[in-house]
Order: C-alpha cells, then structure tokens, then sequence
C-alpha cells in the first residue's frame, strides 16, 4: 500500500504545473535574555582550608574572565578539593561533585598555577569560588584589559574598550595613526611566568612628528623586565605624523611551562609498569591535551587501568591517579575508552597504562604514550 501511495503521488506531482516554492527563512533564535546587557563574568577565589586550618597562599592566580549576559544566572559558587606538596604546589585538583556551573574550565588550572608556602605538605584542602558578574561600563579597568588579551568567549565588545581607552582620547579618532614600524621586546631576554601568560598595557601620546611621547605602564600582570622592555618597544615604535593622546598598545608572553610532578613507581597498590602482553594497538583515538591546560602550559599525567576482552575491546576503563588535575584523568579514560588492542586467546585483566602529557618543548618518557600540544 505505501509503495502504491508513493507512485500516486509522484504521479500527480508530474502532471501538476511547476510551481517556485516560496521562501521562508528560518527563524532567528537569540541566546540574549530579554533586556540584557554584556557583563564581564568571573568565578572569585575564596579562603583555602587544610584539615580545617586556613592557609595563606603566596601566589593566588584567579581564573580567566569571561563574558556573559546580566540576568543569566544568579551568583553560584563551586568547590574544589586537593592538596599541597612540599614545595607548596597543589595537586590531586578535583571539583566537588555539583551541578552545571559556567566557565569552569579554567579554575583547575589556575589553582594549580597557584602557589602556597613551601616546608610542610598539607592534606585535605578545599576553596570555594563564587561568580561575580559585573556590567562592562562598570568592570574593572584591569579586568577588562587582561580579557583583552586572553578573550575566552569573543572579542571585547565596544562598551569594554569604551572602559579601558582614557578620557578624551584622540587615538580612536579617524582616520586612527597608522603603524610605520613597530617594535617589539627581546622576549628571550627575560623568563615568563610559569602557568601565566604575562601582559603589559603601555599608555603614550604621539607628538606632531608620529613619535610616542609620555611612554608609561598602565596595566599588567606585574612583571618589572616585561614592562620596562614593553615600554622600551612603545618609545622604539613610529607612527604617520599627527599629535593623538591616550593611545594603548599591550604586548604579552606565553607562559613557561609548568612540568608535571614525578609520576611514581606505584600507586597504591597498583605497579605503574604494569603492562598486559597484548601487543601493540590496533586502534586509538587521536589524543586531545585539555586546552584549558594547554594554555597555561601546564604538564600532567594519568595513570589508567583497563581490562582487554579476547575480540579486543576495553572494558573496566577506570583512573588510577592523575596529576595534577582530574581533567587528565578525564582525557585518558576518553582515549583507552574508545580504543581497541588485537585479538588473543584469553584477554587480559588489570591492565595498566600511563599518559603522559607535554609541551612539545619538553622530551617525552620514553615507551609511555605521549599526549603533545600539536
């Protein structure tokens, strides 16, 4: 019945005259709440805890900014767990378990770029952050322009530099000062900040001749050789003739990478070594470094155990450790999960198998799989 249905109507369709089918586009769905306004989102870090005791951190990074719409969501907070070395570095970093929060990508990392004080290793540590969401015309100036330079989700809108340009500025005046030559800092001549991408804002004026006059450091991630080098690179620059004033130009620096703590012989009671006589691979899905790791060239390491069915599929994929975030873990089960080893006889139980993940400056160790930064 329906193969005779489908032969009546394209029957019918045939001998009917042609006509152009009218157009209707398709509807436009908008994510801006009604009567909202682009604010400069940010997950704020609280107080740190171990085994109940507050600690004071040497080094606090915060994590990247964001923007956002007003009203979207009200004030969250989220919770992470770890602890802290011998030297005063954290590790172990996983988030409580919760719901969906936004932008979250980046606290992990930044609390393991963070530093406390060296001498005594601590357990059992907690902070909680909480959103802050600030309208544009409102933001801190600094905020904005460290957006500027990292922008998360888009480029900083007009009300945002509306912000950050000064008072009665004339560098935004058209036609704008073109570049004739600019210059740039010796960025090999001084070390970045581990975990940090350094930045440093110059603010200058030109005089009739194109040249940058009243050259001074207005922002930055407080790095004294980056700013003196970037202030140096500003009075360097030249630009086509005409007096402006309140000009800004930023220049900044990847940063150093941050190499994973030593992965250990044993693990518990699991042998790090352990390998299953299954022979190599015979599928593996391309590896992924976690970007938000990626980009505060922070190293890392998972340590996963699996079973090997005899048709070779992987099954019992679970993490043993991972280091010096959970999110390392998280890759490493993606990647055995979806992975298969030949066929054998018997299979194999209790597999284990290392991840390393690095910065393509850094040399692999050697016989573990290598998750690079290509």
């Amino acid at each position: 019945m329906i193969a005779v249905l489908s032969a009546a109507v394209a029957a019918a369709q045939l001998a009917a005259p042609a006509r152009p089918a009218a157009y209707v586009p398709p509807p436009i769905v908008s994510t801006q709440p009604v009567g909202a306004a682009r604010t400069l989102f940010a997950w704020m870090p609280g107080t740190v805890a171990c085994d109940g005791m507050t600690v004071a951190p040497v080094a606090m990074r915060r994590p990247l900014t964001s923007l956002a719409w007003s009203g979207a969501d009200g004030t969250r907070t989220v919770t992470y767990r770890f602890r802290i070395d011998a030297a005063g570095r954290p590790l172990s970093i996983a988030r409580d378990v919760g719901g969906y929060n936004i932008q979250t990508e980046d606290i992990a990392p930044s609390l393991a770029a963070s530093r406390f004080p060296a001498g005594v290793a601590r357990a059992d540590c907690a902070i909680t952050y909480t959103t802050r969401s600030t309208p544009l015309a409102e933001a801190p100036v600094a905020d904005l322009m460290s957006y500027s330079i990292t922008p998360m989700t888009g480029a900083l809108p007009r009300a945002g530099w509306d912000r950050i340009m000064p008072v009665g500025t004339s560098c935004r005046t058209d036609p704008p000062p073109r570049i004739l030559l600019r210059a740039y800092p010796n960025f090999l001549a001084f070390p970045p900040t581990p975990g940090v991408r350094g930045w440093s804002m110059v603010g200058y004026d030109l005089d009739a001749r194109g040249r940058p006059i009243r050259v001074r450091t207005v922002g930055g991630t407080g790095n004294p050789a980056l700013d003196t080098a970037s202030v140096k690179a500003v009075a360097a620059s030249r630009f086509t003739p005409g007096a402006r004033a309140g000009c800004l130009y930023p220049y900044w620096q990847n940063p150093a990478t941050i190499a994973a703590p030593p992965l250990p012989d044993r693990v518990g009671t699991v042998d790090t070594a352990n390998r299953c006589p299954a022979g190599d691979w015979s599928y593996r899905p391309a590896p992924i470094y976690p970007q938000p790791w990626h980009r505060r060239a922070i190293e890392g390491w998972a340590v996963v155990a699996f079973d090997v069915a005899p048709w070779g599929d992987i099954g019992n994929v679970r993490v043993v450790a991972s280091e010096p975030g959970a999110d390392f873990g998280m890759e490493a089960l993606r990647l055995l999960r979806g992975a298969r080893k030949p066929v054998s006889a018997t299979g194999h139980v209790g597999c284990v198998e290392r991840i390393h993940f690095v910065m393509k400056a850094k040399a692999p160790a050697p016989a573990d799989p290598v998750v690079t930064d290509d």
